[in-house]
């Protein structure tokens, strides 16, 4: 069984930074792809950055130029350095790994983010 413990959120001030961390445990951990979701309160969660097993990225339209996904194999950890934060990030943060094209049920608890304006 794959656990993912998320960490780094918190409250910050519109155009400010964050850097999320994501923590995977477990023997059978493997994956194609890592990615960060967000869930605003009332709405759904949405996929905002990938990374393939081989390093490239991929980030959604809204994230594209200010958050930078990346990992430490070493560390089993993948990161979310996001800058020029808006108040349109609140949300909560998860990671979560793919295998294939499927995206795993191993969501941990995730990350509160808070922007304020």
């Amino acid at each position: 069984q794959v656990q993912l413990a998320e960490s780094g959120g918190g409250l910050v001030q519109a155009g400010g930074s964050l850097r999320l961390s994501c923590a995977a445990s477990g023997s059978d951990f493997t994956f194609d792809a890592m990615g960060w979701f967000r869930q605003a309160l009332g709405k759904q969660r949405e996929l905002v950055a990938t990374i393939i097993s081989g390093g490239s990225t991929v980030y959604a339209d809204s994230v594209k130029g200010r958050f930078t996904i990346s990992r430490d194999s070493a560390k089993n950890t993948v990161y979310l350095q996001m800058n020029s934060l808006k108040p349109g990030d609140t949300g909560v943060y998860y990671c979560n790994r793919r295998t294939g094209w499927s995206w795993k049920n191993d969501w941990g608890p995730g990350t509160q983010v808070i922007v304020s304006s």
